[in-house]
């Protein structure tokens, strides 16, 4: 089994040729008589010794992951942690391996003598019951241990080394899955009858006390090859058998080869793109040529297997193992059993998959190479200096799995998605930044030095001139201009791109990771919805057991519970904004009549700012409570599976925190100052204070202003509780374990700890898996999208913030983090149609952000009707636009503060009618005009994009035409290939019985 790995590797590292002249003479000396007979009986197939030699190593797949991680899949030193060293006891081994593979893995030799008989010592315990169980496994032999130490020194070291943290006691069986308990928990008899019944399964276990705390015991898990057929048989794991005929070559020998030759010429003239990863960094990330298929016993001569250590990948062994501890029973009982269970009522105090090593190593990668996939995570993936770098998803998806993989794949297309809709937004803020100082409206308002304005409060304000608001109308310009339209539009058409592309990509990478025609299996129940309804049982039609059910009314009553709650919580945000608007309007008469002048001059910065400030610190705290409310709903739902409780869990928490976080938003956008009233006839809250108006040239700053706080606050919270807190968590576990407070011995060195003992000091997994990544994600996608009218440097800011984001995540993952189960999954579940909801929400918002909060309809409908030049030919944009600051103010008359005996003239943001007029402050002509010209553009703007969004997503096909015809051909492949092996198989063994064939089917 170590013959490959050393071959594979021979021209990559010199220093092991020796050892793989070493594997040649002892293939040779093999007895004759079997080598010859296996070498007939499964000549074409990778099971020989002799074979594997001889052959060349088959170019590694990007498609199937155990022909990868038969390959090149182990970085160049993790030789020595998967194979036994090259010394006389390990010629059993290679001569076991020799024998050919039966049609059973029952009928699989083990590897040595010693290897089937070869048991583990457990600790003794103070409970009568685990002294029982611990004395039914006898001691291992002492020759083995004899033998063990009798090894060279430098192997010793190497041994001992991945021993103390990856395998059990003898050096060998690696560990697979970890299970932890307290040696002081109560529940010693259903521990103990658990454990009885995965040695029954199949499972080895050996038990190892903790070397920082007293109390803890680790129970290490091992799949022996056996029962890794047995389950990979049931779970319909895909595995590979045979090398693959590309499609892509088939399709090169139709079109030519002389076009593919230029263009591989030219391709290689180019400077090569940075953003690569290197190919001889990570040898992992080549293309696949082996195909697949469900595993199969009866059928095991189809399939490659150069080593059985290397066959099973550690997260599919993983995944394996977690299936037989979901599906073991710990009592006598129908739901009695699962390690969910377990963990819930104590019994273990956590079950996961190790870390297969250290991230960190003494040597550079580049010269020594990787000790371990984590390792090469690390250092390819996790630091800080690959932040420029694509994301090396095969080796994320070979160690955490595909659902893992799946939403780094997510998060690293939405990034990349995000690159062009930034620079657009950049273009857009940079077009307003260079035509502010050239904007007829800022300029009008600046010159605007004998233009009285109304005062904004009724006993300490005082009138004042509009040329104060200068630098207020300028920064407005920079987001309210010609580009916000084209901006809006954009978006809406990207929002549609992304998704559909998104899809391409997500069929690119279900077919590249072989789960096409994975369907997920049937979830069991959760322990929560067996107790509560297992009086009542009902056959359910794809099992076809009798299982616990849950009456409809009994759910309709829950479900209404649960909607009710969410309303009150929704209603306890909108209480939240109400709050945030009193708080506003006190705080304007405040600055408005404030003693420094600083302030009062700029009374509507200083008025939105602290707005926004009260508002973000009261969005952060509801949160929290949003959370437990979201988890006790979700509770009293009882739903029927994990999944169902995870879109349930996920649903309610996108609902509260979306409206939590744009609630303000919307009121800033949509409702402040158009019920304000006017001069001599304000509305007042609580006949107290005066309601908020808008500035003379528009509310649109607010609206920026609150997004641009809450975004930018919001991403460094989010960041710091990601990374800061599990950093602390860990740091802590640190101190804590250095000083002996766990109650063992003090640990000086951490690399004196076994890698399980690391683990069980890092932090957990969320409790909620990938809802609080997916959910930050989606709702920055809320804010760059529906608003972005008002804030064109949205999906810049979420940009850099993802870039980070990534990394962060990422290293959180590798080294912050335990390794979390190797889970499977085809798409992002129910966040696809999140995204899509918010999509369709953008359009509207946008619509209605560009024809009611901004100025843009009034100012075009004062161009193209009342201004300059509706009677002239040309229509030049600045000049259509003189008089347009005087045209939308009205007047009022008041009396003078100083003198009371007299009357000014003071103007407002309005169109009614003057003092003088025949029906004075009543709604003028221009103000109907806007009005309709402001519903025109509602509807003609939502239908334009809702048609080319449409049109897009009919061009754009889910799956590419391409991959289609690869998928094609590649079944029609397979077919062929299943056919002719079979038929070579049974044509074998009609010859070794002697018996006539012939070509034809037997």
């Amino acid at each position: 089994m170590f013959v490959p790995l050393l071959e594979r590797h021979a021209h990559i590292n010199p220093s092991i040729s020796h050892s793989a002249s070493l594997s040649s003479s002892l293939a040779n000396s093999f007895p004759s008589g079997d080598t010859e007979t296996d070498s007939d009986q499964l000549s074409g197939m990778h099971t020989s010794i002799s074979e594997i030699l001889k052959e060349k190593s088959p170019k590694p797949s990007r498609r199937s992951l155990p022909c990868l991680a038969q390959s090149q899949t182990h970085p160049l030193n993790l030789n020595h942690f998967l194979s036994v060293p090259l010394s006389s006891e390990a010629k059993p081994e290679a001569e076991g391996l020799s024998q050919s593979v039966s049609s059973s893995c029952s009928l699989l030799p083990p590897h040595t003598a010693e290897e089937g008989n070869d048991q583990y010592v457990e600790e003794s315990e103070v409970t009568t019951c685990e002294t029982k169980a611990d004395e039914s496994i006898p001691l291992k032999k002492h020759s083995a241990r004899v033998k063990l130490q009798a090894r060279n020194d430098s192997v010793q070291g190497k041994k001992s080394a991945g021993s103390s943290g990856l395998f059990f006691r003898d050096g060998k069986k690696r560990v697979d899955y970890i299970l932890v308990y307290k040696k002081s928990s109560p529940q010693v008899e259903k521990r103990c009858t658990f454990e009885k019944n995965l040695r029954a399964e199949g499972l080895m276990l050996e038990k190892e006390p903790s070397l920082t705390n007293n109390d803890i015991m680790f129970v290490k898990v091992q799949a022996p090859w056996d029962t890794l057929c047995k389950y990979a048989e049931q779970m319909n794991i895909r595995m590979p058998f045979r090398k693959k005929s590309y499609f892509t070559d088939w399709k090169s020998k139709t079109m030519g080869s002389r076009f593919h030759l230029r263009c591989r010429q030219i391709k290689s003239w180019l400077p090569r793109n940075p953003m690569k990863l290197d190919k001889e960094a990570l040898p992992d990330l080549e293309e696949t040529d082996c195909y697949t298929a469900p595993f199969s016993r009866a059928r095991m001569h189809h399939f490659t297997i150069n080593s059985r250590e290397a066959f099973f990948s550690n997260s599919t062994r993983s995944r394996i193992i977690h299936h037989v501890l979901q599906r073991t029973k710990y009592e006598d009982g129908k739901s009695k059993m699962g390690i969910n269970r377990l963990l819930g009522n104590n019994t273990y105090e956590a079950a996961f998959p190790p870390h297969e090593g250290g991230y960190k190593s003494r040597h550079p990668i580049k010269t020594h190479g990787a000790q371990n996939h984590r390792h090469l995570l690390y250092e390819r993936w996790a630091r800080w200096g690959m932040w420029y770098k694509y994301q090396p998803l095969d080796l994320i998806r070979r160690y955490f799995g595909e659902k893992i993989g799946l939403y780094f794949a997510w998060l690293g297309w939405y990034t990349g998605m995000l690159i062009p809709a930034a620079l657009v937004g950049v273009f857009v803020f940079l077009y307003g930044l260079f035509t502010m100082d050239s904007s007829q409206v800022s300029k009008e308002i600046c010159e605007a030095n004998n233009t009285i304005m109304c005062p904004m409060c009724e006993e300490t304000c005082e009138p004042w001139t509009l040329s104060d608001s200068c630098v207020y109308a300028k920064v407005t310009h920079l987001f309210d201009n010609g580009g916000t339209v084209f901006f809006a539009i954009f978006m809406a058409i990207w929002a549609t791109v992304f998704l559909e592309f998104w899809k391409r990509r997500r069929a690119e990478l279900t077919y590249d990771w072989d789960l096409i025609d994975w369907e997920e299996e049937e979830e069991e129940l959760r322990p929560q919805f067996e107790a509560k309804y297992s009086r009542v049982e009902r056959v359910n039609p794809i099992s076809g057991k009798p299982e616990p059910f849950q009456p409809f009314s009994d759910k309709l009553s829950r479900l209404m519970v649960s909607v009710s709650g969410i309303f009150f919580m929704i209603s306890l945000v909108l209480t939240a904004v109400f709050a945030v608007v009193v708080f506003r309007l006190i705080a304007m008469e405040k600055f408005a009549s404030f003693n420094w002048y600083f302030v009062k001059k700029n009374w509507q910065f200083a008025t939105s700012g602290t707005g926004v400030c009260i508002n973000f610190m009261i969005i952060m705290s509801l949160n929290v409570v949003y959370e437990k409310v979201a988890y006790l709903l979700t509770n009293l739902e009882h739903p029927r599976t994990e999944s169902e409780w995870e879109n349930s869990f996920s649903l309610k928490m996108f609902l509260f925190q979306f409206v939590n976080l744009n609630s303000s938003t919307f009121y800033i956008a949509f409702f402040l100052g158009r019920f304000a009233g006017r001069p001599g006839k304000y509305n007042k809250l609580f006949n107290r204070w005066r309601l908020e108006e808008c500035h003379p040239s528009g509310c649109l700053i607010d609206l920026c202003l609150q997004m641009g706080v809450i975004m930018f606050f919001k991403q460094i919270w989010n960041n710091f509780m990601e990374l800061g807190y599990p950093l602390l968590q860990n740091w802590w576990s640190r101190r804590k374990m250095k000083k002996g407070g766990g109650g063992g011995p003090n640990v000086e060195n951490k690399a004196q700890l076994p890698q399980w003992d690391k683990d069980w000091n890092l932090q957990p997994m969320n409790a909620h898996g990938l809802v609080d990544e997916y959910l930050e994600m989606v709702l920055q996608f809320g804010f760059t999208t529906i608003f972005v009218a008002a804030f064109p440097l949205a999906p810049l800011l979420a940009l850099l913030n993802n870039i980070i984001e990534i990394r962060l995540d990422a290293y959180k993952f590798v080294t912050q983090w335990r390794r979390p189960m190797p889970a499977r999954a085809t798409d992002i579940g129910i966040w696809h149609g999140i995204l899509e909801g918010i999509g369709v929400l953008a359009v509207i918002t946008n619509a209605f952000v560009i024809a009611i909060t901004s100025d843009y309809i009034p100012r075009f409908v004062y161009a193209f009707k009342y201004g300059p030049c509706v009677d002239k030919g040309h229509h030049h944009k600045n000049e259509c636009l003189r008089g347009y600051m005087n045209s939308s103010l009205s007047v009022f008359e008041m009396k003078d503060p100083k003198n009371s005996s007299l009357s000014i003239y003071c103007r407002y943001r309005d169109y009614r009618a003057p003092p003088w007029s025949s029906v004075p402050y009543e709604f003028t002509l221009q103000f109907w005009h806007v009005l309709a010209a402001r519903l025109a553009f509602i509807i003609v703007f939502e239908h334009l994009v809702y048609g080319i969004k449409s049109f897009i997503a009919y061009l754009i096909p889910d799956m590419p035409k391409g991959l289609c015809d690869r998928m094609r051909r590649e079944k029609y492949l397979m077919q062929e290939t299943m056919y002719e092996s079979e038929l070579t198989h049974l044509q074998k063994e009609r010859k070794k019985k002697g018996r006539r064939y012939h070509h034809e089917w037997p």
